[in-house]
């Protein structure tokens, strides 16, 4: 189960809106082991697309710098879904190379009139997808 606070939930949902049409991307980092998202970090969609999201190499390489400095780790890699639902595709499941981290996908299909929002949350690893519960606390 994820459990994730009203504020980075909040933050993920404004970030996916934003930059709709196009798929946002970003991580939410937490303690080394603890499994607990606690600092938001939206990141740039390098590809700039409505199908395809991609994290900047060398973004990616500062953020892995900083995570490893702050005894951090990706506790939710997220990103959006522009035109349909939120899981996973073949592309999102041959990317995901974090086992430990929680995969959230939001769509924002429903500003475009396309579908419904939602915000979901899955466990992938060695391919294999686990869509997990979402509890949206007030705090820690």
């Amino acid at each position: 189960m994820l459990t994730i606070t009203q504020a980075l939930y909040d933050q993920i949902v404004a970030h996916a809106r934003e930059d709709h049409p196009d798929e946002a991307c970003g991580v939410v980092a937490g303690p080394e082991g603890q499994d607990r998202p606690e600092r938001f970090v939206p990141m740039l969609n390098a590809a700039r697309s409505p199908t395809f999201y991609e994290f900047d190499s060398q973004d990616l390489l500062k953020l892995y710098r900083e995570l490893d400095d702050r005894d951090e780790e990706p506790a939710v890699i997220y990103h959006s879904h522009t035109a349909t639902e939120a899981y996973p595709s073949r592309t999102d499941i041959s990317y995901a190379n974090e086992p430990g981290a929680h995969y959230v996908l939001v769509s924002t299909a429903d500003a475009d009139g396309a579908g419904d929002f939602q915000f979901r949350s899955f466990r992938i690893v060695d391919g294999e997808v686990t869509e997990e519960e979402v509890k949206v606390v007030e705090a820690y």
